[in-house]
């Protein structure tokens, strides 16, 4: 039971990597660095960029919550 854990977490953690990279669109390095314009300009989040956004947040619930299973069960 603990290798599913470990698999589910390896996966889920690729897939929150990955949402969280591509959320920072037309940043270019300078955004992942801590660079560029940050900008001070709020928009609101439409289409594929607020789904994104919440698939982004489940992943990282999904992750805690496998996280918290691992170490539970891992013991």
């Amino acid at each position: 039971m603990e290798n599913y854990f470990s698999i589910a977490l390896i996966i889920t953690s690729i897939a929150l990597v990955a949402s969280i990279i591509l959320q920072s669109k037309g940043v270019g390095l300078g955004g992942l660095t801590g660079g560029g314009d940050v900008g001070g300009v709020y928009t609101k989040r439409r289409g594929v960029e607020k789904t994104l956004f919440w698939i982004t947040i489940i992943l990282s619930v999904a992750f805690f919550i496998l996280t918290m299973l691992t170490v539970m069960f891992g013991q």
